[in-house]
C-alpha cells in the first residue's frame, strides 16, 4: 500500500475526531473508516462506522472546546499504522500521550484502531 494515501487516511480519521459538525464528521469517517470498522479504548468497543461517529459525537460534548493533535508522525509498515497523539483542552492545557495502533483494509480505510490512554505502565 502506498503510504503517502495511509498517511492522508490516518489524517482524516483525526480530522473527524476534531470534526464539530456532525455531516461533515461522517462525510470524513466515509473516506477513511470502513463500514464494519473496528474502535477499541480503555473505555469502549464498537463497531461500525455510525457507531465510531455517535462516539465522537458523545466525546466532543463531553469535552467541548478539546481537540486532538498528532504527537507523532505516522508511523506505517505493511498495513498497520501507529501514531501518537494527546488531548488539548480550551486552555490549552494538554493530557497525557497517548498511542493508537490501526489496520488498514484493502481499500485503503481503516478496519481497526485500538487505542491506549498515556504512558506505557513501568517495569514492576
Amino acid at each position: 500500500m502506498d503510504k503517502n494515501a495511509i498517511t492522508k487516511t490516518v489524517t482524516q480519521y483525526m480530522a473527524a475526531w476534531n470534526e464539530p459538525d456532525d455531516r461533515t464528521r461522517r462525510a470524513l469517517l466515509a473516506q477513511c473508516w470502513s463500514d464494519d470498522g473496528v474502535y477499541l479504548d480503555p473505555n469502549v468497543s464498537l463497531a461500525g462506522r455510525d457507531a465510531l461517529a455517535a462516539k465522537i459525537g458523545e466525546v466532543m460534548a463531553g469535552r467541548p472546546g478539546a481537540r486532538l493533535e498528532f504527537m507523532s508522525g505516522i508511523d506505517v509498515h505493511h498495513n498497520m499504522v501507529r501514531f501518537l497523539w494527546r488531548l488539548v483542552r480550551p486552555d490549552g492545557t494538554s493530557g497525557a500521550t497517548s498511542i493508537d495502533f490501526g489496520e488498514i483494509g484493502p481499500d485503503g480505510r481503516l478496519v481497526r484502531i485500538v487505542g491506549f490512554f498515556g504512558p506505557a505502565p513501568s517495569l514492576p
